[in-house]
């Protein structure tokens, strides 16, 4: 029996609310002794974590640094070793995209490259949306190929989101992002013999990109990623019994939430914006996935001041759920940015879990050093968490005679 079989099993109903309040990118490196989460000040966090079970958590395994897919699927209960997927897909679904059974997606940035074609800057600077739906307006009227049908949607800032439509496609490709600057974009290169006229496809897209940006700024050529096809997996009600709402404001996770069969809800374009949502489906769901993405952001921006500060304005949102009486909460990320990598960290993520029935350690402030001595120790795979929070709502059954 699996994990999945042996949950469905003993699932029960009730009528108790979970929430899970995801920090992306929550983990961080310590700078003059302190991480970002240890340097801000979390009130309502640290108050929360003594009357809680807290540890920190691997997302994929130790040494192993997650994609923000895997980082939350694995949140999600599904083993991220198992259950592979794209970000091309995820992208495509948190944009609504009618993605059809053979439909190749993957996931595109908007780049700078120099007049030696190496990458300056990923993102672009982070053009804003507008400038990223103005660009790919001009990649659709001008990018041709012969044999596929080609989508390019925008998705938020300096994302957008390419499908390939048509016979005989394959989503074995490889990336073309190097993931780092000062190198030129990778070839898009098959996996598998199947992949080779897919890859053709890619690679004409992106050559004529080249050519239709080149006089752009700063934004002038295009890095590719996370190509697909949409799997058919569980559906997280299914399994758990649970009536699950997503609260995501980027695309990205939005998707991730609808691929497993969440009610993903408008959730606005500010903190506050998506705290009202949740108060407006309080009585909707039985579970809530509320997703804060600005900290991750500041950790790839290598902004340890701004990744402090906005954990700081999370912790007002945590004192807004509270109000809610949730029977259980869990607080913890998808996985670490430290802002001193400027990129998603291997690093274990902290976590606390409340509930009524939770057994509370010694922990006395939320934060790596503190999380490392906790009930749920210093190495919880984070697929673990949704079976003791179903626990601690009284969701599951006992197992065996």
């Amino acid at each position: 029996m699996d994990r999945f079989e042996l949950i469905k099993s003993l699932k029960m109903k009730s009528d108790s609310r979970i929430v899970f309040l995801v920090l992306d990118g929550l983990g961080g490196l310590e700078r003059h002794g302190r991480t970002e989460l240890e340097t801000a000040r979390t009130p309502r966090m640290d108050e929360l974590v003594c009357r809680s079970d807290a540890g920190l958590m691997i997302p994929v395994l130790p040494g192993i640094t997650p994609g923000s897919g895997p980082g939350h699927l694995s949140l999600f209960g599904y083993d991220p070793l198992k259950y592979v997927v794209g970000r091309g897909v995820l992208s495509a679904l948190g944009i609504n995209f009618d993605l059809q059974p053979g439909d190749v997606a993957g996931r595109g940035n908007f780049c700078t490259v120099d007049e030696n074609g190496l990458v300056q800057d990923r993102r672009a600077g982070r053009i804003p949306s507008e400038k990223g739906e103005e660009l790919c307006a001009l990649l659709r009227e001008n990018v041709e190929i012969e044999g596929v049908e080609v989508f390019i949607q925008p998705v938020k800032e300096y994302r957008f989101v390419l499908v390939l439509r048509g016979e005989g496609l394959s989503g074995e490709i490889e990336d073309t992002d190097p993931q780092d600057v000062g190198e030129a974009p990778l070839e898009p290169r098959a996996r598998t013999p199947e992949a080779e006229q897919t890859a053709e496809y890619v690679r004409q897209f992106i050559e004529q990109a080249q050519e239709i940006l080149a006089d752009q700024h700063p934004a002038n050529m295009v890095l590719t990623r996370g190509f697909s096809t949409r799997p058919d997996w569980p559906d997280f009600e299914e399994v758990y019994k649970l009536r699950a709402g997503a609260f995501a404001q980027y695309p990205m996770y939005r998707g991730v939430a609808k691929l497993v069969g969440m009610q993903v809800a408008d959730a606005g374009k500010s903190l506050e914006e998506e705290m009202q949502a949740v108060r407006e489906h309080w009585d909707d769901f039985d579970f809530f996935f509320v997703h804060v993405k600005p900290i991750d952001s500041a950790g790839e921006d290598g902004d340890y001041a701004r990744k402090k500060e906005l954990i700081e304005k999370a912790d007002t949102l945590l004192a807004e759920l509270l109000e809610l009486k949730p029977d259980v909460i869990v607080v913890s990320g998808d996985h670490s940015t430290p802002s001193q990598m400027k990129y998603h960290g291997w690093q274990p993520v902290p976590v606390l879990l409340w509930g009524q029935y939770c057994r509370r350690d010694d922990v006395q402030s939320f934060g790596e050093s503190a999380c490392r001595a906790g009930g749920l120790g210093p190495r919880l795979p984070s697929r673990e968490l949704i079976p003791l929070a179903m626990a601690n709502a009284g969701r599951l059954e006992k197992f065996g005679a």
